[in-house]
């Protein structure tokens, strides 16, 4: 996750919640990480921030449920053979590959306040490709708007294995049960356009931003019926309402029985309570930081040395016998 902002309830349901169950399965080995050096994609014009959002997000991960001793939890930047894998997949990556990337269309027409022309914007997924194939992962686990960067991952493993030898596996997308949830506004529920509900957010913030929430815009007066197929308030009530109470909120949404401001109520009051226990923990971890630290470089150290042993054989088919 990049940390260009605080984590949101699209970042818990689209991947965090997914990376739990993984984890707990037992059946993978799970490497979770901090993109910072994604985030310089965007934000390279004022980092001050990166390092806040940082450690705000492994606060959230261990309040949510990722274990350090199951998963492989660190930073981007502190493994530099990241880099260096980026550098040399960049040789084989064709540029047109880049630009065809629809995330990479989306952001450059959405985001109009900040300078997105820089080249580490354009190239950022033969970077994620780096961070994803360096621990040789067989599964990705992804949101929905993600699709596109796994499969070039899978191009990029494909063409180095084509032209060195059997390297890599061409992972899989492992997507969540809710791998998309919708903003306040209706749009994507993103950091970057300021329409996410966040994992810190509680009481009266939370409480507000629910109540703002887009509803059925064609649903102007209590007394109009409702479509809560298309309500992106009733997709929430699906994940913190329970079945029986969200089977009654149809059809009384369709006949006109309960108003958008009395159901935005409702929900705010079942997300409060959903996120209790993660509360709880989130503010034990902000009490207890060199936990939180320590936690971050046993897993740096984790990856540096699964990220050295693969970046030993990558230098040897790509470059000959290594002098250094």
């Amino acid at each position: 996750m990049r940390p260009t902002g605080y984590l949101h309830l699209g970042n818990l349901h689209g991947a965090l919640k997914n990376w739990i169950t993984l984890q707990n399965q037992g059946e993978f080995e799970c490497f979770y990480f901090v993109a910072d050096w994604h985030a310089l994609t965007s934000d390279f014009a004022d980092p001050s921030m990166i390092g806040t959002y940082t450690e705000a997000i492994f606060i959230d991960w261990l309040s949510a449920g990722l274990d350090p001793e199951k998963s492989t939890l660190f930073v981007q930047s502190a493994v530099k053979e990241h880099a260096e894998l980026f550098v040399l997949f960049s040789m084989i990556t064709p540029v047109a590959w880049l630009e065809r990337n629809p995330t990479y269309k989306e952001m450059k027409e959405e985001i109009s306040n900040r300078d997105l022309s820089n080249l580490g914007f354009l190239a950022y997924p033969v970077l994620q490709a780096a961070d994803i194939l360096m621990y040789k992962a067989y599964g990705v686990p992804v949101g929905i708007d993600q699709l596109p960067h796994v499969e070039l991952t899978r191009e990029i493993a494909r063409r180095f294995n084509y032209l060195y030898g059997e390297v890599f596996p061409e992972p899989q997308s492992l997507l969540a049960d809710t791998p998309k949830l919708l903003g306040i506004d209706g749009r994507k529920m993103s950091k970057s356009y300021e329409n996410a509900i966040y994992l810190s957010d509680e009481g009266v913030e939370l409480h507000r931003k629910v109540m703002s929430m887009f509803t059925d815009p064609q649903r102007k007066r209590r007394t109009d019926p409702g479509r809560p197929e298309i309500c992106n308030v009733f997709s929430f009530h699906n994940i913190y309402t329970e079945k029986q109470k969200v089977e009654e909120l149809e059809i009384d949404c369709r006949n006109a029985h309960i108003g958008c401001t009395d159901c935005k109520e409702l929900l705010s009051k079942n997300i409060a309570a959903g996120l209790e226990d993660f509360h709880a923990k989130r503010r034990y971890y902000l009490q207890h930081i060199d936990e939180v630290r320590d936690i971050i470089k046993e897993g740096n150290r984790r990856a540096r040395f699964v990220a050295e042993k693969t970046m030993a054989e990558v230098r040897e088919v790509m470059m000959g016998k290594s002098i250094y």
